[in-house]
């Protein structure tokens, strides 16, 4: 049984073809899913023209995805001060996987979390009381040393 195209129309037939996915799109995935993870401030590379290149259409800054030779993800984050920055990851790392395998039915080949840097949140910065000579917010260079979590 088929149409006047010459389409099987049974559904118990499986229709091969092929399907394109945008870079563009594969970044929204990523983006959503690593935003949405606990811990996540946003991306490195912000500041007052940060924004810029998502007002123009480029991808965000700290977010690349790379196709040549299998799907490869980088991301360099901000993480919330406080928290474990590898649990912070881990998180990341299973929420962008699993987006991306649901969304397209695909894997992950590589994917690179770098943390550029711990922000304190804008919901916990009135809470604090900063050492003489800080700013609120600011993080001091033994920040991440003095909280006993191993990163590289």
């Amino acid at each position: 049984m088929e149409d006047a195209r010459g389409v099987p129309n049974d559904p118990r037939t499986p229709t091969t073809g092929r399907s394109l996915v945008s870079r563009r799109a594969i970044v929204d995935i990523v983006r959503s899913a690593t935003l949405g993870s606990y811990g996540v401030i946003g991306f490195a590379g912000r500041g007052p023209f940060g924004r810029l290149p998502e007002w123009l259409g480029l991808p965000p800054r700290g977010l690349r995805v790379h196709l040549a030779g299998g799907l490869a993800i980088e991301l360099d984050l901000l993480v919330a001060h406080g928290l474990p920055i590898a649990e912070v990851a881990r998180q990341v790392d299973s929420a962008v996987r699993y987006a991306i395998r649901r969304a397209l039915d695909r894997e992950v080949d590589r994917l690179t979390i770098h943390v550029d840097g711990l922000r304190v949140a804008p919901f916990d910065a009135a809470g604090l009381d900063e050492p003489p000579g800080r700013e609120a917010g600011e993080i001091a260079p033994d920040d991440l040393a003095a909280s006993g979590t191993d990163v590289a």
